[in-house]
């Protein structure tokens, strides 16, 4: 082959790639303003912040590799699985506290540390939470409460979790047919 064709060749994939990256921004870009989802993307990254605050990426994946990475709530999907949770499953009372609830935190977060919760620090997002958990509020108590237990719930019914972790076995026991068996006498 010659040398303009290898370099014309080597130029469209240049374009070609930047082309997608572009594309992909583009896409994101407009997700962002046509979000479509029962959430909206502001209370899908709340949803995502408080999952990860509250099972931060820590366990040591269990595979062969040796560069496997930790995994925590974000990794294993625990924070979409709160979204869908939410949307399909709870009453519609229910969903309207979550969303009061989520925008109340983020109205807090950016008061009281002029940030939004989801771009806070560990530590920090730690602190807040804990602090709804012995709030005055009922409402803020309940809802720390029940992001808790549904992140730990979706955590820890995961397949990373179940069966790396927990040896879980979906047909426990083997069946051995034309097995050998001992004379009686």
């Amino acid at each position: 082959m010659n040398r303009r064709n290898s370099l014309k060749i080597l130029g469209g994939t240049a374009v070609g790639i930047a082309g997608l990256a572009l594309a992909d921004w583009k896409w994101q870009l407009l997700d962002g303003v046509n979000h479509t989802g029962f959430f909206t993307s502001k209370e899908e990254k709340l949803i995502t912040s408080i999952a990860d605050t509250i099972i931060p990426a820590g366990l040591p994946a269990k595979t062969p590799t040796s560069d496997a990475k930790p995994i925590g709530a974000i990794s294993t999907g625990t924070d979409i699985y709160l979204m869908k949770l939410f949307e399909h499953c709870y009453e519609k009372e229910d969903q309207d506290k979550i969303k009061r609830q989520l925008a109340a935190l983020d109205t807090h977060a950016g008061n009281e540390l002029g940030n939004f919760f989801y771009k806070l620090p560990q530590d920090i997002r730690e602190q807040f939470l804990l602090g709804l958990s012995s709030s005055e509020n009922e409402d803020e108590r309940e809802f720390f409460d029940m992001m808790k237990r549904e992140t730990i719930t979706g955590f820890t019914t995961v397949k990373e979790v179940m069966v790396d972790y927990r040896n879980y076995k979906v047909a426990p026991g083997y069946y051995h047919g034309c097995a050998d068996l001992p004379a009686q006498t």
